[in-house]
Parts: C-alpha cells; sequence; structure tokens
C-alpha cells in the first residue's frame, strides 16, 4: 500500500485542482495507530465499537466547512463508528491543498466534482492567496 505522502514528495503532500486524483486513498478496512503512523491513513480511532468502512468512492473532491469558513480538500478516508450515545458518527480524513491533513465529520463535507468551479477557486486561493486578490 502507498502513503499518502512520502519523503520524495517535492510537494509535501499537497494537490493543486489538477492534480488531486494522484492521492492515495486508504480503503478496504478500518484504520490503525501503526496506519496513521505509517502515513497510509490520516485518522485511527481505536476505542470506537463496530467501526467499519464507510462506502465511499475515494479520493473525493469536497468543501470542508470548518470554523474558519470553507476550504477546498480531497477526501482520503471514510469510516463509521459508534458516537458517544452509540449513534453512528461518519469521519473522513482529508488532505487539503498545502498537505496538511485534519479529520471531520462527513456532514461537515459537501461532495464535489473537480470540475466544481467554487471548489477549484478554493484550491487555488490555498495554494495562492493572492490568487483572490486577482480576482
Amino acid at each position: 500500500m502507498q502513503t499518502l505522502d512520502g519523503p520524495d514528495d517535492a510537494d509535501g503532500g499537497g494537490f493543486d485542482a489538477d492534480d488531486w486524483s494522484r492521492l492515495v486513498a486508504f480503503t478496504g478496512r478500518v484504520a490503525t495507530l501503526e496506519d496513521v503512523q505509517a502515513r497510509r491513513a490520516v485518522f485511527a480511532l481505536g476505542d470506537s465499537e463496530d467501526p467499519a468502512v464507510l462506502d465511499m468512492d475515494l479520493p473525493q473532491p469536497v468543501i470542508w466547512w470548518d470554523d474558519d469558513g470553507e476550504q477546498g480538500a480531497v477526501a482520503v478516508q471514510a469510516e463509521v463508528h459508534a458516537g458517544a450515545l452509540g449513534e453512528p458518527m461518519e469521519v473522513v480524513g482529508l488532505i487539503l491543498p498545502d498537505g496538511d491533513a485534519v479529520v471531520a465529520l462527513l456532514e461537515d463535507v459537501d461532495l464535489v466534482d473537480d470540475t466544481d468551479p467554487h471548489w477549484r477557486r478554493l484550491v487555488e486561493e490555498a495554494i495562492d492567496p493572492g490568487a483572490a486578490e486577482d480576482d
């Protein structure tokens, strides 16, 4: 299995709107701490009950809604875990354009197509903050 990004990646594991599909997804099983440490997975929630892989095509462009607004990202991992009250919690591992990895709830992302102009603008602005001023 390939790593999400490796030491030979000149871009640090980031992506742009045209090369996002080269990101390697973690699929087929629930991730372990060892997978995260080896950079094969974004997260591992080892203490939840009855974890399962979330059936989702990966990698998948998304718009992630966080406290600072919206960001273009790519989902590379998707799992379902039991929440505090036993309700299912759908969790995704995201890669941001700069290569950072974050964990989000599926309800906090919008699945989009890579041709979505809004997603492409968000990715471009993340890579080149001056691009927002050029518009």
